[in-house]
C-alpha cells in the first residue's frame, strides 16, 4: 500500500550521460503513467468492463519518484504525469510534492499533469503550490449528454467546475479534444471558440489504434487534415513555431487570438523530432507510443537500492529507440496497432 513519501527521497542518478537515441535525438521529455485506473471509461480509450492491473505489479510512489529522478539525472527537463487518471491515485500529491524538488534545483524545467478534470476542484491549489503551472485537460464535448456517452461515467459539470477552479488557482489550461467522426466533429469549432474565449489553448488529436475497445475505430477516425480544411473555411490560421515539448503543431487563429494545436499520428506523423519516452505504471519503458518494443525497468529498480542497474537498463533501451511508429487505421487492419490500452502507457 502506498504511503506518503518522505521529503528526503533523493536518489537521482545525477551526473550520468545524457540520453541520445540512434538518430541523434536528445530524450528530454518523460511521460509517466502513475496508474492504469480511471474514474471515466472513454469509448476510444477503454472497454467499459476493464480489468485493471494487480497492485503488486504497479510501481509504488517511492519507486515512481526514484525512477523519475533517475531520468531527470540523465537530462529529462520536462516531466508529465499521466494515467489512467493520475489524480485518482492514492496519495498522488505526495509524489508530486516530492518531484517538485527538482523544479527548485533547476534540474527540471517543467512538471505537468494530463487529467480528465474530475479532481481539479479539490487539488488545483495544491498542484499550483507544488510548482505546476500548466495542465492538459482531456475534454471532447461541451454537451452534457454527449459527455456522458463518450466518458460513460463522467459528469461534465464536475469537470467544468474543476477547470474554473484550476484557472482561478493560476494554472494555465490546455484543452485536449479527440476528434471523433460522427460523434463530436460538429463541436470542434464551438469548442475552439469556447476555449479561446476563456484563455485556454486547445489541441485536436486523431484517435489512435491502441488496445481493444468495444467499437470499431474505423468508424471513429477523423483525419485532422480534413478538420483543418473545414476550420480554414471560417477562420484565418497562421502556422507558428510555438512548442510545449510535445508533438502538437500549432497555429494562431486570427479571429479568436488563441492557439490551436494538431496532433496527427495518422495523417502526418511527428516522429522526426521525437524527444519523448513513456513509462507505464508497471515500470515498462516504451521508446515509442506506436511500437511494442519496451524495456522492463521495474526489475532493475527492485533488484538494487542503487541506480547502476537502472541506469544501464535505461541506456540500453534508449539505444534502440526507433525512428518512428507505424499506425494504421483502415477496414483491412482489424487489430489495433498496439495491444495495450492508452491508459496503460499514459496519454
Amino acid at each position: 500500500m502506498d504511503k506518503p513519501l518522505s521529503s528526503n527521497t533523493s536518489l537521482s542518478g545525477q551526473g550520468t550521460a545524457p540520453m541520445i537515441d540512434p538518430f541523434g535525438r536528445a530524450v528530454t521529455y518523460l511521460r509517466v503513467s502513475v496508474t492504469d485506473r480511471c474514474d471515466f471509461r472513454c469509448v476510444y480509450c477503454m472497454a467499459e468492463n476493464m480489468t485493471f492491473l494487480p497492485k503488486r505489479e504497479v510501481l509504488t510512489l517511492e519507486e515512481l519518484d526514484r525512477l523519475c529522478s533517475a531520468f531527470i539525472g540523465k537530462g529529462v527537463k520536462k516531466l508529465r504525469l499521466t494515467g489512467g487518471e493520475p489524480l485518482v491515485r492514492k496519495n498522488i500529491m505526495s509524489l508530486i510534492r516530492n518531484l517538485s524538488r527538482h523544479l527548485e534545483t533547476g534540474a527540471l524545467e517543467e512538471l505537468t499533469v494530463t487529467t480528465n478534470g474530475s479532481q481539479l476542484s479539490k487539488l488545483s491549489s495544491e498542484l499550483y503550490d507544488c510548482g505546476i503551472r500548466r495542465l492538459n485537460v482531456s475534454l471532447d464535448t461541451l454537451d452534457a449528454d454527449r459527455f456522458k456517452a463518450i466518458t460513460r461515467w463522467g459528469e461534465l459539470d464536475k469537470v467544468m467546475e474543476g477547470i474554473q477552479t484550476a484557472t482561478d488557482a493560476g494554472l494555465k489550461i490546455k484543452i485536449n479534444m479527440v476528434a471523433l467522426k460522427g460523434v463530436n466533429e460538429h463541436e470542434i469549432i464551438p469548442m475552439m471558440e469556447w476555449a479561446h474565449a476563456h484563455g485556454h489553448d486547445m489541441t485536436l488529436i486523431e484517435t489512435m489504434p491502441l488496445g481493444e475497445i468495444d467499437g470499431d475505430r474505423t468508424d471513429q477516425y477523423l483525419p485532422l487534415s480534413l478538420v483543418r480544411s473545414r476550420i480554414g473555411e471560417q477562420f484565418s490560421m497562421e502556422d507558428i513555431p510555438y512548442k510545449t515539448g510535445g508533438p502538437a503543431r500549432y497555429v494562431e487563429v486570427k479571429e479568436t487570438g488563441g492557439r490551436l494545436g494538431f496532433i496527427t499520428p495518422m495523417t502526418h506523423n511527428f516522429c522526426e523530432s521525437c524527444n519523448r519516452v513513456r513509462i507505464t505504471c508497471t515500470g515498462q519503458l516504451y521508446m515509442c507510443l506506436g511500437q511494442d518494443d519496451m524495456a522492463d525497468l521495474r526489475a532493475p529498480l527492485r533488484a538494487s537500492e542503487g541506480n547502476d542497474l537502472l541506469n544501464a537498463a535505461i541506456d540500453e533501451a534508449i539505444g534502440r529507440k526507433p525512428k518512428g511508429h507505424d499506425f494504421v487505421i483502415d477496414r483491412r487492419t482489424r487489430q489495433p496497432a498496439v495491444s495495450r490500452h492508452m491508459s496503460v502507457t499514459g496519454g
